[in-house]
């Protein structure tokens, strides 16, 4: 199992330096691969509100991560013209949910070469992904190698969670089990899947407590890598405070998560 996981937004350097040398330093003790992930900017808001720092300062702040912990990067892309961009830092493209089905951020994604982490829209049934896939695969360079096939560390399939009615999100686990038939890693974002949309006032609230219950639920099933957005002091944090996972809480998660694994025979496809 590989993990995804860093603070939802860059806030600010401090944090993200913090963030990511526990995180390094935890992921060293357990043998799991880290890819730090943060968000320069969070553009799907539900309100007018705090975003980040933006593109040009966030992606300083994540080569600083890149250069000084050499850990690999993962990071969100909302607009076609950024992932050129952002490729030169980033090893993975983060296509949002939202935003799964939209054919030239997808294709922009893919002609870069790198990895490409496609979350399944709320609103999109597993084998929706079918589509995805297939746009990455069409746009890939890997698509021309010899065996004319996209190899399956380049695209990864991550659920994140299903609308349920207004203000609330269910994890369908057969989901886990249906999308990797397909081929390619599948990851579970355990944070996402416990938010509760627009459902303070305007703004998204969410369930932490019950992100470490889910993990063991996906771990059971079976999945190829984890995804999670922890802060220092996730009630302080700008964007999805309610469901962040606090950075202290993380080891216990993760030893948790790799018992299950080595019980059920985990293996990772990639």
């Amino acid at each position: 199992m590989f993990l995804i996981a860093g603070p939802c937004a860059i806030e600010s350097r401090d944090i993200v330096m913090q963030t990511a040398e526990t995180l390094q330093q935890i992921c060293e003790r357990l043998g799991i691969t880290l890819y730090f992930k943060s968000s320069y900017d969070k553009a799907n808001r539900t309100s007018l509100s705090e975003r980040g720092v933006g593109m040009e300062k966030g992606l300083e702040i994540l080569q600083e991560v890149k250069s000084t912990f050499g850990l690999p990067i993962l990071t969100d892309v909302h607009e076609s013209w950024q992932c050129a961009p952002v490729a030169e830092v980033a090893d993975v493209l983060q296509i949002p949910a939202f935003l799964s089905r939209q054919t030239d951020l997808l294709v922009a994604a893919a002609k870069t070469g790198k990895v490409v982490n496609v979350k399944k829209g709320q609103f999109m049934a597993p084998w929706d992904m079918r589509g995805a896939i297939a746009k990455i695969e069409a746009n890939h360079p890997l698509a021309s190698s010899p065996n004319s096939l996209v190899t399956s560390k380049s695209i990864w399939l991550t659920e994140r969670g299903s609308s349920f009615g207004y203000g609330n999100l269910i994890v369908d686990m057969t989901s886990l089990v249906k999308m990797r038939d397909y081929g390619y890693p599948v990851v579970f974002d355990a944070t996402h899947s416990v938010q509760q949309p627009s459902s303070q006032a305007g703004v998204t609230g969410g369930n932490r407590e019950m992100v470490p219950h889910l993990i063991r639920a996906a771990a059971a099933v079976g999945i190829d890598g984890l995804f999670l957005e922890v802060h220092p002091q996730p009630e302080k944090a700008i964007s999805d405070a309610a469901n962040q996972v606090r950075l202290n809480d993380v080891e216990t998660i993760l030893k948790q998560t790799l018992a299950i694994e080595q019980v059920i025979g985990t293996k990772y496809k990639g």
